[in-house]
C-alpha cells in the first residue's frame, strides 16, 4: 500500500479572502503536479482524504480532474496543520492494507509530522517539510516501530515543485 501526503497547492492571503482558495499560481502547481502523475502514473489512490479547508480541497480536485481519477473523496477530521499527527497515524492504523492506496491532502507542520511518525516511530519536527504541491510517497513494510506498535513505513519517493515540469497556462477546470 502506498500513502500520499500532498500539501495543498499556493492559496490566496486571508486578506484577499477570508476561506484562503488557491490563487491562480495555486491552480498552475496543482496543474504541474498532475501533469507529473500523468507521465509516470505514480499517483493512483482509490481513495483521497483532504482537510476541510478550502485550499486542500481544491487541490484534490485539481488532482481528481487533471487525472480522471475515479476515487471516494473524503474531507477527514485531523488533517487541519495545528493537527496532533498521532489520531491521524491511529486512524490509518485501521485502514485496511488492500484497501488500495490512499492519499491525504493536507498542510504544514501536519504532514511532514505524520511523515516522521510514521517513518521514525514519533513526530519530529523539521525532520519532512513538505512545500507547497510537494508530494511525499510512503510505502507500507510488514514491520511495526517498537515505541507505539504502529505500522512502519518507508520512503517511496519526494517530489517538490521545483522539480515538476513547466506546462502552458493550465486550462481551468
Amino acid at each position: 500500500m502506498l500513502l500520499h501526503l500532498v500539501r495543498h497547492a499556493h492559496a490566496v492571503t486571508e486578506e484577499e479572502d477570508a476561506t484562503r482558495p488557491l490563487s491562480p499560481r495555486g491552480h498552475g502547481e496543482a496543474a504541474r503536479l498532475a501533469a507529473f502523475f500523468t507521465a509516470n502514473g505514480a499517483f493512483r489512490p482509490a481513495q483521497i482524504w483532504h482537510s476541510p479547508l478550502r485550499r486542500s480541497r481544491q487541490t484534490a480536485d485539481e488532482l481528481i480532474g487533471r487525472l480522471g481519477l475515479d476515487v471516494v473523496l473524503l474531507e477527514t477530521p485531523g488533517l487541519l496543520p495545528e493537527d496532533d499527527p498521532l489520531a491521524l497515524a491511529e486512524r490509518l492504523e485501521s485502514h485496511p492494507r488492500d484497501g488500495g492506496d490512499l492519499a491525504l491532502v493536507g498542510h504544514e507542520p501536519h504532514l511532514g509530522l505524520l511523515a516522521s511518525l510514521l517513518v521514525r516511530g514519533k513526530p519530529k519536527e523539521g525532520f519532512f517539510v513538505l512545500g507547497k504541491a510537494a508530494s511525499l510517497s510512503l510505502e507500507s513494510v510488514e514491520a511495526t516501530h517498537k515505541s507505539n506498535g504502529f505500522r512502519r513505513w518507508k520512503i517511496r519517493w519526494l517530489v517538490g515543485p521545483e522539480l515538476l515540469p513547466s506546462i502552458d497556462e493550465p486550462a481551468p477546470l
